[in-house]
């Protein structure tokens, strides 16, 4: 299976094989597999030194369930708590910088031929193409975070989190930009928002300070939406917002 990123997935029973995106960097991933071994929010690797296949490095992964698309019961609680106790965790000697500001240069330059893409991106400010953000709390940062990118063994064990292509440090707000921005967008309900919101500061996450969030997450949220309308060019609601920005 190909991923939207560039990534070959392939199941092997209960092995699941990742083939990197073409250029990954082999020290920095090894670097995430061995942090994702060491870390309690993590689904850890197989082992943790990616293998050179062809043109790619690979890493092996247990099979786990994902999270269903059912609206009634997302685990948006779940998720909130684990990416509070990832962003409270220690950082290990020489992490590397979070992917998403790469993620979403690839994106924008990939929708080079989407006006309504380009004159959105062109309105966000500075601080979304850098990993860290002055005078705001530096952790770990999943660096890809969606429901999606959770992962458990059985119903009867916890999520957890997977995908650490893009794991790194940096600002945490980065972690709550997609669900932000697509509440926003009105693709999220009020209820489920506020769930996941309530949940991180439950768990004492540092990405959002007392007070309304939205200050903090603004940027982050609107660099979301871009991204996601230059991978979905076609989603009505996902344009109306950028237009809404690029306007």
């Amino acid at each position: 299976m190909q991923t939207r990123s560039g990534a070959e997935i392939i199941v092997n029973g209960d092995v699941v094989e990742k083939l990197h995106r073409p250029g990954t960097d082999s020290k920095a991933l090894r670097t995430r597999l061995r942090i994702a071994a060491e870390s309690g929010s993590f689904l850890s690797p197989l082992d943790t030194a990616p293998q050179h296949v062809g043109q790619r490095w690979r890493s092996r992964w247990p099979r786990v369930e994902t999270v269903a698309p059912q609206p009634e019961d997302l685990p948006w609680v779940d998720a909130a708590r684990l990416l509070a106790r990832l962003h409270r965790e220690p950082i290990p000697h020489r992490t590397p910088a979070h992917g998403w500001p790469q993620r979403l240069r690839r994106a924008v330059d990939a929708a080079r031929s989407n006006p309504v893409v380009r004159r959105a991106a062109a309105e966000l400010p500075d601080e979304v193409w850098r990993a860290g953000s002055p005078h705001r709390p530096s952790t770990l940062v999943h660096g890809d975070f969606h429901l999606g990118q959770l992962g458990r063994r059985s119903a009867a064990e916890p999520w957890l989190l997977i995908d650490v292509d893009d794991l790194g440090i940096g600002n945490p707000a980065w972690d709550l930009a997609r669900p932000a921005g697509f509440w926003a967008a009105g693709l999220i309900p009020d209820n489920d928002w506020h769930l996941f919101v309530d949940a991180y500061r439950d768990a004492h996450g540092p990405a959002l300070p007392p007070g309304d969030p939205w200050p903090v997450l603004d940027p982050f949220a609107r660099a979301a939406v871009v991204q996601a309308a230059a991978h979905h060019p076609d989603d009505e609601m996902l344009v109306a917002a950028c237009e809404r920005m690029g306007g």
